[in-house]
């Protein structure tokens, strides 16, 4: 395959681009972006590979990409960013916000276990369509009126979906505004970025089709537990979505303001928002969004342990979360100990250190099936922690 790379690196981060270079050619990678900030300065910036291997479309700087749960990252920032200006209260009901909310027993759970997937809500029992869930209402319906799957509290299992109508949910209730134009006012543009919550029409040809793993092979036997699994029906809010990469590869989802697994952005814009939470950036603010104590707040471990949800895939997943975001652990990385992001199904991930002063994105259109990390990502971490000196 022949891989054109482009974009820059500067001085002593060569290695990082023999790293993305690599990922092309170990890890079949097809079109991929990548972005590091050190200290406020981008350091890194490539993309390269194919949107598409039949036609030879070349994976450009202007090539938007889906990336699914890194979206939680930013889903967690609105809900920061209101606490930090005394607007929200973790610790308050979620009730206290959304009224109708308090049903089947939910009245005193709090707006914390919403972010670090102790609500005991990963799925819906009521039956949608897929045009339903990405309306909004009819999923915020069926969560007010939805029986915990688990003693609130009690355990965490990832809320794959739910975890954006949950979050945004409340957030809308506080603003008045629904999650993409909450998101638009406070972080894309005054960081100037290139990710949404909702994408505008105008901007559909940009997007790259997710390219599918193919599927683990199964017995028929196995393959109907596995579809009858709280797992499946996490991901596919009961039954109402098909595959992700299918479902991605629709006008409908991308327009939806899909708070847990529809943002759409490029490796620039994901990782300069995580730069722009942690300190000054060039062309941006002069200052962190987030003040120190939100973002240690934000990235303080609420949630440690074999995730009950992700575990069911058969494979005992040990992670730990912070309030929305994912914090390093076992099986992901984002910088140091104390590192802080979010990645996503098929591979992506965006995450800051501020312990480091270091921030990057990485997107990609070939999906793996990886639920224990990624290795393009960690190698592209690892090779950005050796060129950092951290």
């Amino acid at each position: 395959m022949n891989i054109e790379v482009q974009g820059f690196v500067v001085a002593g981060f060569e290695g990082v681009r023999d790293a993305f270079v690599s990922n092309f050619v170990e890890q079949g990678e097809v079109g991929a972006g990548f972005t590091l900030f050190v200290d406020g300065v981008m350091v890194a910036d490539l993309y390269g590979g194919l949107i598409d291997a039949v036609t030879g479309e070349p994976y450009t700087d202007e090539t938007l990409q889906v990336v699914f749960s890194t979206t939680k990252g930013a889903t967690a920032a609105c809900a920061s960013l209101l606490a930090q200006r005394g607007l929200l209260d973790f610790d308050a009901p979620v009730a206290s916000y959304w009224p109708e909310f308090a049903q089947a027993g939910k009245e005193h759970i709090p707006v914390r276990w919403l972010l670090c997937h102790k609500a005991g809500l990963p799925t819906i029992d009521r039956k949608l369509t897929f045009e339903q869930t990405l309306a909004w209402q009819p999923v915020i319906d069926a969560l007010a009126a939805q029986e915990p799957y688990w003693v609130p509290g009690t355990r965490f299992g990832y809320h794959a979906i739910t975890y954006g109508f949950l979050v945004g949910e409340v957030v809308r209730r506080i603003t008045g505004m629904t999650m993409g134009e909450f998101w638009q006012r406070e972080f894309a543009r005054p960081l100037g970025l290139e990710f949404f919550m909702g994408l505008p029409a105008d901007l559909e040809s940009r997007v790259a089709p997710m390219i599918a793993d193919p599927p683990p092979t199964m017995t028929d036997e196995m393959r109907a537990a596995v579809a009858q699994s709280l797992l499946v029906r996490a991901v596919t809010l009961n039954g109402a979505w098909p595959d992700l990469a299918t479902a991605a590869n629709t006008r409908e989802y991308h327009a939806a303001e899909l708070g847990a697994a529809g943002g759409i952005t490029n490796a620039r814009s994901l990782a300069r928002f995580y730069a722009g939470l942690i300190g000054p950036i060039d062309g941006g603010p002069d200052r962190a969004l987030f003040t120190k104590e939100t973002i240690d707040r934000a990235r303080q471990p609420q949630v440690e342990g074999e995730d009950f949800v992700l575990s069911m895939s058969g494979t005992a997943v040990q992670i730990r979360f912070g309030l929305g975001f994912a914090t390093s652990g076992p099986l992901q990385v984002y910088g140091g100990p104390r590192g802080f992001g979010h990645g996503g199904a098929g591979g992506s991930a965006g995450f800051a250190d501020p312990d480091l002063g270091i921030a990057g994105g990485y997107v990609m259109n070939k999906m793996q099936n990886n639920i224990t990390g990624d290795p393009r990502f960690r190698a592209l971490l690892d090779a950005s922690m050796t060129a950092a000196g951290k």
